[in-house]
């Protein structure tokens, strides 16, 4: 009789909270939050990665919502996959995963930009702005 059988407690991987009333789809949520946990050196190369079913478990996703969050940073070469071992961060993965943060962050300054032109803001103005939020941030 195994009644007394202690099985080890698996402690859940963290990457924060998703949530389908979020901003994106739920593996675009999977793939930003493992992006940001790359490129914030707190998942190093050679980290691995829950499993699929792991991560769906822990998220309260769907399989297939992990799978293609996976693909897609696999696609991108920031995880790499070995048959039989698992999923890990690629050794230049947090190269890539910051040169794409980088991308998506210069995207998001051109729509600012471009929204405080359309307000009538100068160059001037919108140099102080930026600087008002960067002392806002620390």
């Amino acid at each position: 009789m195994l009644s007394n059988v202690m099985l080890p407690e698996r402690k859940p991987f963290l990457i924060g909270p998703i949530s389908p009333a979020a901003d994106g789809a739920l593996y675009q949520q999977i793939i930003d939050r493992l992006k940001r946990e790359i490129s914030e050196g707190r998942l190093r190369p050679g980290s691995a990665l829950p499993s699929f079913r792991q991560l769906a478990e822990d998220l309260l996703v769907s399989l297939i919502t992990v799978k293609r969050a996976y693909e897609e940073l696999e696609r991108e070469g920031i995880i790499f996959r070995r048959q039989g071992l698992g999923t890990f961060v690629a050794e230049r993965g947090h190269d890539r995963s910051r040169e794409a943060k980088l991308a998506a962050a210069k995207t998001l300054l051109r729509e600012g930009f471009r929204e405080a032109t359309e307000a009538g803001l100068k160059s001037a103005e919108l140099s102080e702005l930026a600087q008002q939020i960067l002392k806002e941030k620390k």
